[in-house]
């Protein structure tokens, strides 16, 4: 429960986020990487906050994970600094820039999930079930009937 209720936050956060950011970028007075980069600057300081508080207050996260194997330090930069954190976010801030966000934000956010549940199954071994393939297929229908002309 506790899962779905930060995920419920995040989903919050981000649509109405992204309503200011889109607001913002239609000013025309603030570029799509400029908007980024202040997004970022602005999260810095909270998410190294909440990285402290991890760390040295409640004790959740490992103490050294700077001595994690190469191949998990791998991946935390490269996909989830660079790809998650960086490339996804440069192209969805073009993307808003360049496009209406009832079209943008629901063909991102219907992307992400699919792609993670079939990496899920495949790369990590979760179970496919049914159930989710059909989940799957309905987002995405439901996106082109959301987002097609």
């Amino acid at each position: 429960m506790k899962a779905v209720l930060f995920a419920l936050l995040a989903g919050l956060c981000w649509g109405v986020g992204e309503i200011f950011t889109k607001s913002v970028l239609q000013s025309d007075r603030i570029g799509a990487m400029t908007a980024l980069a202040v997004r970022a600057l602005c999260a810095l300081p909270l998410l190294l906050g909440c990285a402290a508080a991890a760390l040295w207050v409640t004790r959740t996260e490992p103490r050294d994970w700077m001595h994690a194997p190469p191949k998990t330090l791998a991946a935390l930069v490269l996909g989830s600094g660079a790809l998650a954190g960086g490339l996804a976010l440069v192209s969805f801030f073009a993307a808003l820039k360049a496009g209406e966000i009832s079209v943008v934000k629901p063909i991102a956010f219907c992307v992400a999930p699919a792609v993670a549940v079939l990496l899920g199954w495949l790369v990590l071994g979760e179970p496919m079930t049914a159930r989710k393939a059909a989940a799957i297929a309905f987002i995405l229908v439901g996106v082109v009937l959301l987002t097609g002309k």
